[in-house]
């Protein structure tokens, strides 16, 4: 069983079931991701209906220590992703096979 969803596998799956060239939907995946990576710099915030809410939250910098080496190592300033989840795509999840 195969863990990774790759961007391959998003275009043939476009591919097959719209029907687009691969090349089409190869354009087609990439600028939905370029739209949502756009929007979210832009905007902070995106929420996609049934699905969840992309946010970026800015992390403080912080001292952080190597657990191997005990070794203590300033971590410097970031932005980072969060994905919450739509209460709908919860119970998608969690639907209970029959």
């Amino acid at each position: 069983m195969r863990i990774n969803l790759t961007k391959k596998d998003l275009v043939n799956q476009v591919y097959m079931q719209v029907g687009f060239s691969k090349l089409i939907s190869e354009n087609l995946i990439d600028e939905f991701f370029s739209l949502i990576i756009s929007n979210l710099i832009k905007e902070k915030k995106i929420k996609i209906a049934k699905f969840g809410t992309f946010l970026i939250r800015t992390k403080k910098e912080r001292l952080g220590r190597n657990p191997k080496t005990k070794e203590e190592k300033l971590i410097s300033e970031r932005n980072v992703v969060l994905f919450k989840p739509s209460n709908e795509f919860k119970d998608l999840i969690n639907k209970k096979r029959k």
